[in-house]
């Protein structure tokens, strides 16, 4: 049983980014407060399964696998490690599910803070006063609610890492608060007057053009150049097609790990189909069509039957010869593509399109599209 935890756990640590979501409004002591943390786990998808067993085991994430070998992944991975014993802010920027956690994560287990904490906080949830009581922390009595002492993100994680994610998401009023902590390095609590020492670095993560923002006032411009003394920017995975099959044979693995499975693998005609999807949710996604392939597969070889419908729906609409076809020469040729690739199968094939047998019958009968004549 230990044996299978672990193996779990590591496929948990190892699934791709996104951002931490934590609520401490009554812990007053710093232990509980990093227990609380590792509860809430991550946010959507796969990063639940760290939420429920990383929370079990007690810890967090000390050395996230990044998978990757194309040349502009290696340039990351050469600019993280020259960074990562640093001390300066970091802004990690790319598109939603590009893995901005992991490689702020990364940037933690390189660094020689690696021993002490990593607290992610999802900067989308923080508003008004509770922005202030859970960074800064609060003490009993400051305002409604507000039972017992309270340390605050920042004092939690003191000597180690802060990941503020989303920080484009950061009232313009609150910003200002913000900055006087990162530039004095010090935090009062709310009800307090004493004013506390802090030893944190701070990395910071984005989706959204700040410099853009900043000259449109929706940002401070001082903050701003104060967090972005390096930035890091993850590129879209369209832009890595080397790293695409990596990424899904990894997490092909990781599903086997953790049902104890042996392991499966792509063939050669799903492999072409991810090649020629552009990937709009990055790593997240194709984490997803990997789970997703990998429950629905009866076999050790995944074939595109098993693949998410837009996948298959991509890689015909590249071959498509017509830029802009009829509604009824693109729904044939996008159901006779999926008897193909279904062997004329057309419970399989119903499945792909998303579509009950009956519906699918009718417009076979309909369009006049010519089933394989294995189909069933």
């Amino acid at each position: 049983m230990q044996g299978m935890a672990l193996l779990k756990l590591r496929y948990a640590l190892t699934l791709g980014g996104g951002r931490g979501h934590t609520v401490l409004m009554g812990s007053v002591n710093r232990k509980d407060m990093l227990q609380e943390s590792a509860k809430q786990g991550e946010s959507a998808g796969r990063r639940t399964v760290f939420g429920r067993i990383g929370a079990a085991q007690g810890i967090q994430p000390h050395n996230p696998v990044l998978i990757g070998s194309s040349d502009l992944f290696s340039g990351l991975l050469e600019t993280l490690r020259s960074i990562a014993n640093r001390h300066c802010c970091v802004m990690i920027t790319g598109e939603t599910g590009t893995g901005k956690e992991m490689v702020a994560r990364k940037i933690h287990s390189c660094s020689d803070r690696s021993e002490k904490p990593f607290i992610p906080v999802d900067c989308t949830t923080l508003t008004g006063q509770l922005f202030e009581s859970q960074l800064f922390g609060h003490v009993k009595g400051a305002f409604t609610g507000a039972i017992s002492d309270t340390l605050g993100f920042f004092r939690a994680a003191d000597g180690g890492t802060v990941f503020l994610d989303e920080i484009s998401e950061i009232p313009l009023d609150l910003q200002a608060k913000l900055l006087r902590v990162l530039q004095e390095r010090t935090v009062t609590p709310i009800g307090s007057t004493r004013s506390y020492p802090i030893n944190v670095r701070v990395l910071c993560a984005a989706n959204r053009d700040l410099h853009d923002m900043v000259r449109k006032n929706e940002f401070r411009a001082d903050l701003f150049y104060r967090i972005n003394v390096v930035n890091l920017e993850i590129p879209p995975l369209r832009q890595r097609l080397a790293d695409i099959l990596p990424l899904a044979n990894h997490f092909l693995n990781n599903q086997a790990m953790f049902y104890d499975e042996p392991a499966k693998k792509l063939s050669a005609r799903s492999e072409r189909l991810l090649l020629k999807y552009h990937w709009p949710g990055n790593v997240r996604e194709i984490a997803n069509a990997m789970e997703r392939a990998y429950v629905l597969s009866k076999t050790e070889v995944v074939e595109p039957s098993a693949l998410p419908k837009e996948i298959v729906a991509a890689a015909y609409a590249a071959q498509s010869g017509s830029p802009l076809p009829t509604l009824d020469d693109a729904q044939g040729k996008l159901i006779a593509e999926a008897l193909h690739l279904t062997e004329g199968r057309k419970v399989a094939t119903a499945k792909i399109l998303g579509i009950d047998r009956r519906r699918l019958n009718r417009l076979i009968e309909k369009l006049n599209i010519k089933v394989p004549k294995s189909g069933g």
